[in-house]
């Protein structure tokens, strides 16, 4: 039997592969294989062709799994890939920057720059994301890249464009001169219930896994038309609909209580934001089991952007920031004593990249326990994206992949900023 401890450094981008009958033996110091539950010991996770075989109290001796290649991490803390339920892979930008980079950028460029960020994000420990606003197609494609291996990057559920109403959120002409505006795609835009359907047919033609809409107005839009409700009831109703006769989950960017309220009053799977949520929302979440994503790390991108430009921003958006900064978190306190179900978003495209794990520490600032923290970007996560069956915890059958830290995350949440080891789908992507 030979022995192999797994020592290597990766080129950027590369990864090792599997063989067609591949058997790999990880020994684990310490393993939380269900988040949510006590963690185990000493263990060993037996991987066979990219998928969790089973796992053993204590380190198996390799004489007993011909041809087995071991991992060895019996000094490190080993848990399930990490899922960030919110985030924008295409760029990192905002502000002022943002928009001079929406005008002049190709999908090309924007292509590259979204492997790069898939890359930050998966050697942070992220195994799998979902890409809420992409209206250019340049995720999409880089999922079905990852998913048949060419590239290396987390694996991607895509929502395509986010559906707007004309001045909404989401209507990307808001603050440009009229003979450029002319020239900017309105596809995901809909007024009326009729128009709504469309722009949903429109996006599940494009291939995407799930909806996102946003039935307020938003932080970052060009606008002053505040944080409220900018969404008609039929036309929510249309939209969540038909996402749902496709079966297609329907994330919601929603700020506002009437807004929030709004949206799970007609069945939406999860509440992008909620910053504004009431006594009346947190009813409605219990009462249709959606999750809440609260995407706290937004506050870091704006005031890293602001400490180095005061002007990065637009006056009627630097107004919505400063009041973001100052309410964030307010309504994860509420939320989660109350028994709301949440799922890890971060909304990395306003934060940064490859700093996704900052979260956690913004998470348990506000009210949430280490574990209940991490239970939310592992299997609540996985739940909340349908994918539950293969990823979120490490239990045989699932897909293989595992992070490893140095030192205990359950009574040091930030340990997850400085992961060591990452596997994918039985094929190691990092090892420090």
């Amino acid at each position: 039997m030979k022995l192999v401890l797994i020592l290597l450094a990766l080129v950027a981008g590369t990864a090792v592969a599997q063989t067609s009958d591949s058997l790999l033996l990880v020994h684990a110091g310490r393993l939380l294989d269900r988040p949510g539950q006590p963690p185990r010991g000493a263990s060993t996770v037996i991987v066979r062709n990219g998928r969790i075989e089973a796992i053993r109290d204590g380190f198996a001796a390799p004489d007993g799994y011909p041809g087995a290649t071991v991992v060895d991490l019996r000094g490190r803390y080993v848990l399930p890939g990490l899922i960030d339920c919110h985030v924008h892979l295409e760029s990192d930008r905002a502000g002022q920057e943002g928009l001079v980079e929406q005008l002049t950028s190709s999908d090309a460029h924007l292509a590259y720059q979204a492997l790069a960020n898939a890359r930050k994000t998966l050697d942070a420990g992220f195994t799998t994301v979902r890409n809420l606003g992409d209206d250019r197609g340049v995720t999409l494609a880089l999922r079905d890249a990852i998913a048949a291996g060419t590239l290396a990057g987390p694996r991607i559920v895509d929502a395509g464009a986010g559906i707007s109403t004309t001045a909404g959120h989401g209507d990307r002409t808001l603050s440009l001169a009229p003979d450029i505006a002319e020239h900017v795609s309105e596809a995901n835009l809909c007024d009326g219930p009729e128009s709504c359907r469309r722009a949903v047919r429109e996006q599940i033609r494009r291939g995407v896994d799930a909806i996102k809409i946003m039935t307020t107005g938003g932080v970052n839009s060009r606008i002053g038309a505040g944080v409220g409700k900018q969404m008609f009831d039929d036309e929510a109703q249309a939209l969540i609909e038909t996402a749902h006769l496709y079966g297609k989950k329907v994330a919601v960017h929603a700020h506002g209580a009437d807004g929030i309220n709004l949206a799970l009053q007609h069945g939406a799977d999860s509440i992008e934001h909620g910053t504004l949520l009431d006594e009346a929302s947190v009813k409605l979440f219990l009462k249709s089991g959606a999750y809440y994503v609260p995407t706290l790390s937004t506050v870091n991108g704006y005031l890293e952007r602001i400490a180095k430009d005061p002007n990065a921003y637009p006056p009627e958006v630097r107004a919505k920031i400063d009041w973001r900064i100052q309410i964030t978190g307010k309504a994860l306190e509420i939320a989660y004593p109350r028994g709301v179900k949440i799922a890890f978003g971060t909304d990395a495209g306003v934060s940064k990249h490859g700093r996704n794990a900052d979260e956690f520490e913004l998470m348990v600032k506000h009210g949430m326990p280490a574990a209940a923290a991490i239970k939310a970007a592992t299997l609540n996560a996985a739940d909340l994206l349908g994918i539950a069956k293969d990823v979120g915890s490490i239990e045989p059958g699932k897909r293989a992949d595992l992070i490893a830290v140095d030192g205990d995350p359950l009574s040091d949440v930030t340990v997850l900023k400085r992961v060591a080891f990452v596997m994918k789908d039985g094929v190691l992507q990092k090892r420090q």
